[in-house]
């Protein structure tokens, strides 16, 4: 049995640095790069790139709304046409630093308010389909099970994974817990291994109140930018090799 491993990486700008990307590529499989709009800037973008092609780590472009100001997690109203253009022009930024570095771009991930916004708002959730599938329509698409997201990508003939969040509440409809709420992020590292096994292996986790909840899906999250994110992200691993679970990218490097 294996699952693959993401985390959202390059998001420091200018001299505002922000996690310990080095440290957590020598852990994760998958590596959501945010591509300039949300966070990132060339320089680290280019950094993040080659240091995981170094690494044989996966790189996907993790695109957001144009807002540094609030990383990404305001919800913009942007309309739709303007949004697919958005998202095309931060693929190919990242794709040119990944190539630079003898790779590519291997997948697409929203980040934040955009990620959230398009588990049911159907426009923009359309808008970011015909993005990718306009860039490349062999790229596979990482999003929240049963979001409109997915089911869209699905039906324009994109591959959807689904993916979970190790440090993340869920509702008992199966959506984040917004961020503000609170407890809507998880800071005990046992628990989050704990949780990260049980949804790897397809056993139920606790919803915010109580009640069972089964999450499916092939790519777990652990976010870069949370309190401790490396010793995080290595318990979560470390927990998933005891469970006889392996890690591996749910994209092959070579496609």
């Amino acid at each position: 049995m294996r699952i693959d491993l993401n985390s959202d990486l390059g998001e420091s700008f200018g001299q505002w640095k922000l996690g310990d990307d080095e440290a957590l590529l020598s852990i994760i499989t998958s590596a959501n790069v945010a591509c300039g709009f949300h966070a990132g800037d060339p320089v680290t973008m280019r950094r993040t790139c080659e240091t995981a092609a170094a690494r044989g780590v996966v790189i996907g472009a993790q695109v957001g709304y144009r807002d540094l100001a609030g990383f990404g997690r305001r919800f913009i109203d942007v309309p739709p046409a303007e949004l697919a253009d958005d998202v095309i022009y931060q693929i190919g930024a990242l794709d040119a630093f990944a190539r630079v570095a003898g790779t590519r771009v291997r997948y697409v991930k929203p980040h934040g308010a955009l990620y959230n916004a398009i588990v049911h708002h159907e426009e923009q959730a359309a808008a970011v389909v015909a993005a990718v599938r306009a860039f490349d329509p062999g790229l596979p698409v990482l999003g929240l099970p049963g979001s409109a997201w997915l089911r869209r990508a699905g039906k324009a003939g994109l591959t959807p994974v689904a993916e979970c969040f190790a440090d993340r509440a869920y509702t008992p409809q199966g959506t984040l817990v917004p961020r503000g709420t609170p407890g809507a992020v998880l800071h005990d590292p046992a628990l989050v291994a704990e949780r990260s096994v049980r949804m790897a292996t397809g056993e139920p986790i606790e919803a915010v109140d109580g009640t069972p909840l089964t999450i499916t899906a092939d790519s777990i999250c652990v976010h870069g930018d949370s309190p401790g994110p490396v010793a995080m992200a290595q318990e979560v691993r470390d927990a998933l090799r005891a469970s006889g679970i392996g890690l591996a990218p749910f994209v092959e490097e070579n496609r």
